[in-house]
């Protein structure tokens, strides 16, 4: 298998309903702290860092969030809190990443091996936020803080769901570029999460299939938070350099359906195992996929211009990738084989009865509880409750949430089990460094004076040094080593 890491950063929205003008920093910071999962607190080894590193071959000097990150340091002087404090950076018992990422607390799985375990500890990572939400409220008398799963607060502002690949360095990223865009930019078909509006047009009302599309500005760009990138090219593997690359992903949309979670990330890395074995896919390049991905996002039957000439649409793009795959990876592993079967399936319903979708994709589920609604309301999309109603969908709260609601009513479907959820909250995925790493904060949390996703650093000196360890047999020769010494 050519992808052997899998991993997810979600950014959470956040909002105190009982303040006109409340702090996100302060906020988000009050939340993290509130989080009793056992953890290592604000050891974040930041000095192992490294993301102005391009994969295109050079080092880019400053990126837009450097200078964000100085105009909060000195915002922050004037607080009665350092920058470290301000991060209140956790890495959890589970392998996980906790912290506040400025405006947004941030939730990043542990490294994966499966996608299903991934969208496991995916989910997890919703859990133990609500959790805290929960906590914090219980300290402020009140339901007044929210948060939300999802990727814009209508007012210009999105904030990320980052889905990442590790992924042989071997292939060109030439190559790996002109294969992919195409997909990436046409998977929105079943991994948009919806979004009431546009923010990037006046006259469109109705809903979109996805809801970063509105804040994709090109092709390629090492930056996340301005001229957002079909792809990512921050060079840190976070692994052995000559190696691997780590595939960093910004487009993509905060799922609140674990179904379409998977379909998007499973389909993504077949795709990418499919380039890793040279395939080329050069009749499907796209003449501006940049004003595709927008086009697509607010209208799903956009016939796209192909580079070599002629016209294409999202669809057959999407089954000349599956007919691929099916061809490749057909019968060769049990999830390989859920990913394709259900790929199929989401296509053929795509084609010749979307309505079938509302169960298990976002913006189908969207699509058919507003209808009702403006139905029942005598509404059209262009009254603001739509957007209330959108921002609703993706609330944490089980109480509030819509998405939560339809879950409680088992409206839509269930992918995951309540004891897989509960052990990716407690426990990392097995054999992969993320289980080291978990287990150390697990035994011996107090002795750590460092961490990093490549290592652990203890305060009598050792270093676990997980830059190279990628397979479950490394793993297990260094928890053997680790017994011993413990």
């Amino acid at each position: 298998m050519s992808v052997s890491l899998l991993g997810m950063e979600t950014e959470y929205g956040i909002i105190r309903e009982d303040m006109e003008s409340s702090d996100p920093v302060e906020e988000s910071m009050k939340l993290l702290q509130t989080c009793k999962h056992k953890s290592v607190f604000g050891k974040w080894a930041y000095s192992q860092e490294n993301s102005h590193l391009d994969m295109r071959g050079f080092r880019v000097k400053s990126l837009s969030q450097d200078e964000e990150e100085d105009a909060f340091c000195a915002e922050d002087r004037k607080r009665s809190y350092s920058y470290l404090e301000m991060k209140c950076d956790r890495v959890l018992k589970n392998g996980a990443r906790f912290y506040n990422d400025h405006t947004h607390p941030e939730y990043s799985t542990p490294e994966c091996r499966s996608v299903l375990s991934l969208v496991a500890h995916d989910v997890a990572g919703e859990r133990i936020v609500a959790e805290c939400v929960a906590l914090r409220n219980r300290e402020l008398g009140g339901k007044v803080l929210q948060v939300f799963k999802n990727n814009t607060d209508y007012s210009g502002h999105s904030y990320g769901t980052h889905d990442n690949y590790l992924i042989p360095r071997e292939t060109p990223f030439e190559d790996l570029v002109k294969a992919l865009v195409p997909f990436l930019v046409t998977r929105q078909l079943y991994a948009g999460a919806g979004k009431v509006g546009s923010e990037s047009t006046t006259d469109f009302q109705g809903l979109q299939l996805a809801q970063r599309s509105d804040f994709i500005e090109t092709v390629l760009s090492i930056e996340t938070m301005t001229n957002r990138p079909l792809i990512n090219t921050r060079d840190e593997p976070h692994a052995v350099s000559n190696q691997y690359r780590r595939l960093h992903l910004i487009l993509g949309d905060a799922n609140m359906s674990a179904y379409a979670t998977a379909l998007k990330v499973g389909s993504t890395s077949l795709v990418l195992n499919l380039i890793a074995n040279k395939e080329k896919f050069s009749h499907l390049e796209l003449a501006d996929p940049v004003s595709d991905v927008l086009q697509l996002s607010l209208d799903k039957t956009q016939v796209l211009h192909r580079k070599t000439g002629g016209t294409i649409t999202a669809l057959e793009i999407q089954e000349a990738y599956l007919e691929s795959a099916e061809t490749a990876f057909s019968g060769k592993d049990l999830e390989w084989n859920w990913i394709l079967a259900e790929w199929k399936r989401t296509m053929n319903e795509l084609r010749h009865s979307p309505e079938k979708l509302s169960d298990r994709i976002d913006w189908a589920i969207k699509e058919k509880l507003f209808a009702e609604f403006m139905q029942s309301e005598g509404i059209g999309w262009e009254d603001p409750l739509l957007k209330s109603l959108d921002l609703e969908y993706h609330n944490l709260d089980p109480d509030r949430g819509l998405y939560r609601a339809l879950q409680q009513e088992e409206e839509v479907y269930s992918l995951l089990t309540e004891k897989e959820t509960a052990r990716a909250i407690e426990f990392p995925p097995e054999g992969t460094r993320a289980q080291i790493r978990g287990q150390a904060v697990a035994q011996e949390a107090e002795n750590i004076k460092r961490i990093h996703w490549t290592g652990v650093e203890f305060a009598n000196g050792d270093i676990l040094d997980l830059t190279g360890v990628i397979g479950s047999e490394e793993v297990e020769k260094i928890l053997d080593t680790r017994k011993q010494l413990i």
